[in-house]
């Protein structure tokens, strides 16, 4: 059980364990530490038993030598293999809650923080599905986990062989693809995004890959003030996201 990066069953910190009990997802065995004392932690031992899980009782040196996050909180939980959904998975749902679809497609986002939190921004928009590659991106890990705060358990994740074929897809249902790119010819506060919307976030450092860009019907370029000009990825994915929001809810 020592640290493995890309360990996409193992779940740390409060919060992230505690949504993915809610969430009903199949966890295997929860780590404690052992004579905390603390109330939170009872409660987590609480659920997990209840859920059906193993709780283990155990001193904070093996969490500290089990964690990926360095900030497990006293509790790590370990569980089933994640069941990632579909394309056609994320548009049913925005079918069957009457809503355009909001769809982030995140292009080679490698930054385990970075895919945390935009997939906590897109829970808290409302959005319907995140959609990343199966090669060069950050899995769903205890980082993404506890960066999201949890979010991962109540946000449809498809993992995709490819995304040019997956936003076919979505064009094929109706979806437009909004890219972002500093040079986009479409200024965002300008731009309409109250229809069914896919937003692909490009990479750290080098954006959207040329055969994603070619697939956007728009690039959206978000106006700069300062004098540095860029955001990272998941504040630019913040920033459209809310825009987006904010078109759909003034209407």
């Amino acid at each position: 059980m020592a640290y493995d990066p890309n360990d996409e069953s193992r779940i740390e910190g409060r919060n992230a364990v505690l949504e993915a009990l809610k969430a009903g997802r199949a966890i295997d065995k929860v780590y404690i530490a052992r004579d905390d004392g603390d109330r939170a932690l009872g409660f987590i031992a609480a659920k997990a038993r209840a859920a059906g899980a193993a709780v283990s009782s155990v001193d904070r040196r093996k969490l500290d030598f089990m964690s990926s996050t360095h900030a497990h909180q006293g509790v790590i939980a370990v569980a089933a293999a994640r069941e990632y959904s579909t394309v056609a998975d994320i548009l049913a749902l925005a079918e069957e809650r009457g809503e355009a679809p909001l769809i982030i497609i995140c292009d080679e986002i490698t930054d385990p923080h970075n895919l945390g939190a935009i997939i906590r921004t897109a829970e808290v928009a409302g959005a319907h599905g995140v959609i990343i590659p199966r090669h060069r991106s950050s899995g769903v890990t205890a980082v993404v986990e506890k960066t999201s705060a949890g979010a991962v358990e109540h946000m449809l994740i498809a993992k995709v062989a490819n995304l040019p074929s997956a936003m076919d897809e979505l064009k094929a249902a109706g979806v437009w693809i909004y890219g972002t790119a500093a040079e986009g010819s479409s200024e965002l506060w300008k731009t309409d995004m109250t229809g069914s919307m896919a937003l692909v976030i490009g990479s750290e450092g080098e954006g959207m890959g040329r055969l994603v860009s070619e697939k956007c019907d728009f690039l959206v370029s978000i106006p700069m003030f300062g004098k540095v000009n860029s955001l990272n990825a998941s504040a630019a994915a913040a920033v459209v996201m809310f825009e987006a929001v904010r078109q759909r809810h003034s209407r």
